[in-house]
């Protein structure tokens, strides 16, 4: 999920392209009856939005095969809105704000859901899952559905997926075997210094880190550590169950000092602060050594179908769980819908129906990947790259689908551990509400805006910027929005 903590925040938006990934404008907007047609007596079209980062060529031949079996199940059809990462909150925010047909949306954490939710710009759930969605409570969890809450109510139904992750750096395999790497002898972030030395010298084409937009170098270096509550402006941290000023702990400075040293010995790209390519996209473009990142079990094999290249990765740290396990990727109903009933009808397949999950994570049988003998998937033969690509752990039930090869027959079992595993935030379930403080919220992030890129990606100095950074944000009000976070999360925590 991963790519994720990030993606976030901040980029130009092109008004024109909503109306063509839509593929609707507002004139079009029609009423519903209650058996679920339109004013036309056509089966309801419903209109998700979701994250992309590629073109995808298929979409359309996997949009007819999925609604083959929509139709009959609840008399509707799908519409597929694809929204490039980059532009993804700007886009979606004004298809919230305005009068666009949208049904579902992909919201996150990363994005503003708890902001949305607050808004009325997405719908309150908890009834319609009673009524249109029943499956739905048997088969995610408690937990995660009672930890992306907002002032009590459900707003969006998590995707089941990896809940907890571990930190790490991916990397191109046949580089590592080329020059004989040991990676047995990566033990901490620091021991990689040897590795992108080696690349450096022996293939001065590729640039070691290609980390861009939020999941920075820094970023995960001082990973594990914090919650960052979805803006790092007071996280929780792990060892403290409190909320503190990130930006002033030891754990975050040497972060940002390691971030520069390696920026610059050559080893992290020279725009990284501002490139909005994505990592994975740089390595498969030839460009690009690996990546830090959020990780998860088969994330070797998720990258390989982006990058193009066997990738292997190294652990180095524990398996944690955050605030954004259960609100990073929810599938929410945009209060514009003409017909929740029909969108919550739609999410619960979503969580049940392996036909329908296979065919929006893998594409079609035969032309997008076809079955071996141990139960895994694979690209089918004489097809070298997939024209249907897409980033299944932001919707729905991933448990349903068919691992691809690399991975094991019983992925989601070793998926299961690996949850299993994790580290809980002390923070999970928990769900800041920014109004008491929305003016320092949105001075402070205008700073956060100007340093934390540089400062994460090694472009700016630590030893001048962080200071100024520090200072700037206490004048913004960050102490006052410390203080009001940690007044909500001592009185979340004598709720639980």
């Amino acid at each position: 999920m991963n790519w994720f903590k990030a993606f976030t925040r901040y980029f130009l938006i092109a008004i024109s392209a909503i109306l063509v990934l839509a593929g609707c404008s507002s004139k079009e907007s029609s009423t519903s009856s209650n058996d679920g047609t339109d004013s036309k007596g056509q089966p309801y079209q419903i209109n998700m939005a979701y994250i992309t980062f590629t073109k995808i060529d298929d979409l359309p031949l996997v949009q007819d095969e999925i609604n083959k079996i929509v139709k009959k199940k609840i008399n509707a059809t799908v519409k597929l809105v694809p929204i490039n990462a980059a532009n993804y909150q700007q886009q979606t925010n004004l298809m919230l704000t305005g009068n666009e047909k949208i049904d579902l949306v992909v919201s996150s954490s990363f994005f503003g859901y708890s902001t949305q939710a607050a808004k009325g710009q997405l719908l309150a759930l908890d009834d319609l899952v009673k009524s249109n969605g029943k499956d739905i409570l048997n088969v995610v969890p408690k937990r995660l559905l009672e930890g992306n809450k907002v002032n009590g109510k459900m707003y969006g139904i998590p995707s089941i997926r990896d809940w907890g992750s571990y930190y790490g750096f991916i990397m191109r395999k046949d580089i590592v075997d080329k020059y004989k790497i040991d990676l047995s002898q990566v033990k901490t972030f620091a021991d990689l210094e040897s590795v992108f030395k080696i690349v450096k010298e022996k293939e001065p084409t590729l640039t070691p880190i290609v980390n861009t937009g939020g999941t920075t170098v820094a970023s995960v270096l001082a990973g594990g550590k914090y919650d960052i509550l979805g803006d790092s402006l007071g996280v929780v941290s792990f060892k403290d169950k409190k909320v503190v000023n990130m930006f002033e702990e030891p754990e975050y400075v040497d972060a940002v000092k390691l971030a520069r040293k390696w920026f610059k010995a050559g080893y992290i790209m020279k725009d990284a602060a501002t490139s909005q390519d994505a990592a994975a996209n740089i390595v498969k473009a030839n460009k690009g050594f690996g990546y830090f990142s959020h990780m998860k079990p088969g994330f070797d094999v998720q990258e390989k179908g982006i990058t193009g290249y066997d990738m292997v990765s190294v652990k180095l740290s524990d398996v944690y769980s955050y605030t954004d396990a259960a609100t990073g990727f929810n599938l929410s109903i945009a209060r514009n819908s003409q017909n929740p009933e029909k969108a919550m009808e739609l999410i619960n397949l979503l969580y049940t129906d392996k036909d329908i999950m296979n065919l929006l994570d893998n594409g079609i049988e035969g032309k997008h990947y076809q079955v071996k003998s141990d139960g895994t998937i694979k690209l089918p033969d004489n097809v070298k790259e997939s024209k249907y690509v897409f980033g299944q752990w932001q919707i729905g039930n991933n448990f349903l689908t068919l691992p691809w090869e690399g991975n094991p027959a019983n992925y989601w079992e070793v998926m299961k551990k690996h949850n299993d595993s994790a580290i809980f935030s002390p923070a999970f379930g928990f769900t800041f509400n920014p109004d008491p403080v929305k003016t320092e919220m949105a001075a402070a992030t205008n700073v956060i805006n100007q340093y934390k890129l540089g400062l994460e990606s090694g472009t700016l100095d630590p030893g001048k910027s962080l200071p100024e950074f520090n200072k700037k944000l206490k004048a913004a009000g960050l102490d006052k929005i410390i203080a009001e976070k940690e007044k909500q999360f001592e009185a979340w925590k004598e709720k639980q």
